[in-house]
């Protein structure tokens, strides 16, 4: 089977509010690993601490590293026609949508989900996480780095299709990724200038690249500034 595993490392669980800051992608083909796309991706924002002892990813990594608007449609060639695999595949894709939306790019996807299969083939198990799933199968892993969780995922699939193909044939054939994704509005010019100005007149340390900031997460923040310092 023909496919890309594909795994990201971000700053939060959500895809509105939260950003790629790693890419591991590998193409498989008929078995085997023939290619791989790996990035550091700058998320227009500093790390919270306990992303950067997860990740090991610090940002001095992320400093010089591309944006998304800047890496996508080269991430998108490298997959081509080709379906996705990964460990709960549907957070990555929805990561990788929501960047490809936001810079004009359509990305409509099948996948494969190793977690899915996991968890029908393997009940018994109390934990399904690519990392007790890895153990299991005696496949090594440095953990929460992204092309290795790719790697890993793919290794996983290779071990449950020899078991299980037989028995769950639709376990193994790629399904439509459903995912529903508008497009963000950048941050307006006067959004922009009030906020610069918010904070420097409270003298604020900003963790954000105020100017990648979506119009959306410019009103957040602000929102959430002048509450905690005043209207004025």
């Amino acid at each position: 089977m023909n496919y890309i595993a594909l795994d990201l490392e971000t700053t939060g669980l959500n895809p509105k509010r939260d950003r790629i800051i790693e890419i591991g992608a590998i193409r498989v083909e008929n078995g085997q690993e023939n290619a791989e796309f790996s990035t550091f991706v700058n998320p227009g924002r500093v790390l919270d601490e306990r992303v950067s002892e997860l990740t090991g990813i610090g940002d001095e990594d992320l400093k010089k590293a591309p944006k998304a608007e800047e890496i996508i449609g080269d991430l998108l060639d490298f997959i081509g026609d080709l379906p996705l695999l990964g460990h709960s595949i549907l957070f990555d894709y929805s990561f990788v949508k929501h960047a490809a939306v936001n810079t004009g790019l359509t990305f409509e996807k099948e996948g494969i989900d190793t977690l899915r299969i996991a968890r029908a083939c393997h009940p018994e198990l109390e934990s399904k996480r690519l990392l007790d799933m890895c153990r299991y199968y005696g496949i090594e892993l440095a953990a929460h780095r992204a092309s290795n969780d790719a790697r890993a995922a793919h290794l996983l699939f290779t071990k449950l299709e020899n078991g299980f193909s037989t028995k769950y044939p639709e376990l193994f054939t790629p399904t439509p990724l459903v995912c529903q994704v508008k497009r963000e509005s950048p941050i307006r010019p006067q959004q922009k200038d009030k906020l610069k100005d918010f904070i420097k007149r409270h003298n604020i340390d900003c963790p954000y690249d105020i100017d990648a900031l979506s119009r959306n997460e410019a009103t957040r923040y602000y929102d959430k500034l002048r509450a905690q310092y005043g209207k004025k």
